[in-house]
């Protein structure tokens, strides 16, 4: 159960953090599944076209995973940045067309060509994070680690970091002493955007071993609430995410020996949040 939590966690930190990140920069980026489903499919890409040696074929993935999620959440801030449109809107609406567009491919050329299934054909044993010899907890879990502790270091550490609170706390204030308020809200956005991406090729080379068409579901908004219940710090984040994995895993168990539904463990996360509020 530990293992599983712990798998579990990886991506719901991963969705916690991009959240918390875009939210010190008061972009409200509420698209993170519509960029974790553009970041599954560039890895995915690689992945089937075979780019790259195998050896390197996971660490191309990944890259390519968060230049999908850059690439989606880009559009969300011109649109904010040139034509002053509300980036709740925009993100929210992507999701939309993200989701989509990952039908497309997988009812299309993107099938599994052994069973039929709209799902992608399984990744090689080179494209999946590997175990570490507890249960299903993989390698994923240090590549966590490192993004945990490199936000840390830019936003509670950095200059960057102090810059952000003047843009957290007022646009004006910050503009007024001189910070590119534009840029700055680009590079912080762009990296939530890189992180949700990078948590797609989490979830279909860690967990899933393909993309399906439900990989990213219930990610997006409980990355929103974690952020939220974290107050926008990454260690916080990191602990929210394991009880909430917790409480996922836990909610599993008791709809298989219980038949208890599993809205009971989404209605007991709606009453953490307001009760926190």
């Amino acid at each position: 159960n530990l293992a599983a939590v712990i798998v579990q966690s990886t991506p719901l930190i991963l969705v916690g953090l991009a959240a918390a990140i875009s939210f010190k920069a008061r972009f409200w980026n509420i698209g993170i599944e519509g960029q974790i489903i553009f970041g599954a499919i560039a890895a995915t890409y690689i992945a089937i076209h075979n780019l790259g040696p195998p050896g390197s074929r996971l660490f191309l993935m990944g890259l390519a995973s968060a230049a999908g999620g850059i690439f989606w959440v880009s559009l969300p801030i011109v649109l904010k940045l040139k034509l002053k449109v509300n980036e709740i809107i925009t993100t929210l609406l992507l999701n939309y067309i993200a989701f989509n567009f990952l039908l497309h491919l997988l009812y299309g050329n993107w099938k599994d060509p052994d069973t039929g299934f709209p799902s992608s054909e399984l990744y090689d044993s080179s494209e999946l994070f590997q175990k570490v010899g507890w249960y299903d907890v993989n390698s994923s879990v240090f590549v966590i680690l490192f993004l945990v502790i490199l936000s840390y270091l830019i936003f509670h550490v950095s200059r960057f970091g102090f810059l952000t609170k003047f843009l957290n706390s007022n646009v004006h204030m910050a503009r007024s002493i001189g910070i590119n308020v534009a840029m700055s809200i680009s590079i912080i956005a762009l990296i939530s955007g890189g992180l949700s991406g990078v948590c797609g090729v989490v979830i279909s080379a860690g967990i899933e071993s393909r993309m399906t068409q439900s990989f990213f579901v219930g990610y997006g908004f409980s990355g929103i609430l974690i952020a939220f219940l974290a107050r926008e710090n990454p260690i916080g984040v990191v602990i929210v995410a394991i009880l909430f994995s917790m409480l996922m895993i836990g909610g599993q168990s008791l709809q298989v020996f219980y038949q208890v539904p599993f809205a009971m463990v989404q209605l007991v996360q709606a009453i953490i949040v307001m009760t926190v509020a």
